[in-house]
């Protein structure tokens, strides 16, 4: 049997009076790509950022790998090994594509402010080692973010590779978990077809364990052992592509009807 990596507890939070997450058990194994799905305002990025400590749950746990991370800040997370990308692109603009994967790896260095001004000898091992590794992340993505645009500011590349670009930062945190928000979104269908090649090969490359939130079913059925739909923060099915698509409380989620109405 796989051992579960996440596993998420009964976890509920409301705002305002509102209830986004209502008792929701989510397990995601070593090595699984696991797909939450759902209607806008299902809760879906919340689960994300009651994970990375955006967040703090009203009830329940979030544990990785046995140990909690409930009351943790969200650096502290992001050192014992979950990484993010947002829905809405969050990069550098300004600094250029080996500086936005460099300053991912910051997290995992020692030297402090002043070493740095001063460029101190162990200031400069970690300048040494963030390059190193900006260049390896960098190459995982083949010739869409290697040679000559690692000099180009992030605002220069297409918006299909800035989400490319986002997914390095991510894996240069060195991560156990990556949380994928939407990263097929607005894409057109050939993009579409090479991020979903691209997250296989994460998972079988580079040996990471992925949850990712999406919304193009052509990606979530390419991509996932297994799905998860939520409606209003309650998880209504949890199963194969197959299963989920059919359901009939998923069917009704999305298209307001009953499923029996649908045939």
């Amino acid at each position: 049997m796989s051992t579960p990596l996440l596993e998420l507890r009964g976890l509920g939070v409301s705002f305002g009076g509102l209830r986004v997450i209502d008792g929701l058990d989510v397990h995601v194994d070593e090595r699984e790509i696991v797909s939450l799905i759902g209607p806008n305002g299902a809760g879906k990025t919340t689960v994300f950022n009651l994970i990375t400590g955006v967040f703090k749950p009203d009830e329940g746990d979030i544990v990785l790998d046995g140990e909690s991370l409930v009351g943790l800040e969200p650096h502290v997370i992001t050192t014992r090994g979950v990484a993010r990308t947002f829905q809405t692109l969050r990069l550098f603009l300004n600094m250029s594509v080996k500086e936005n994967v460099m300053s991912a790896q910051y997290c995992r260095t020692s030297g402090t402010i002043v070493e740095s001004m001063l460029q101190l000898p162990r200031a400069r091992r970690a300048q040494r080692q963030a390059n190193a590794v900006a260049e390896e992340k960098l190459a995982f993505f083949g010739e869409r973010l290697m040679g000559y645009r690692w000099n180009q500011p992030a605002y220069s590349l297409s918006y299909a590779n800035r989400r490319r670009l986002e997914i390095a930062r991510a894996t240069a945190t060195e991560p156990r978990l990556l949380l994928l928000d939407e990263p097929a979104a607005g894409m057109n269908p050939v993009e579409t077809h090479e991020i979903t090649e691209l997250i296989g090969r994460l998972r079988v490359e580079g040996r990471y364990t992925i949850l990712v939130i999406e919304h193009d079913m052509h990606v979530v059925e390419g991509i996932s052992d297994r799905v998860i739909a939520l409606d209003h923060g309650v998880k209504i099915a949890e199963g194969t592509f197959e299963q989920v698509a059919t359901h009939e409380r998923v069917v009704e989620a999305y298209l307001g009807v009953k499923g029996a109405s649908t045939t």
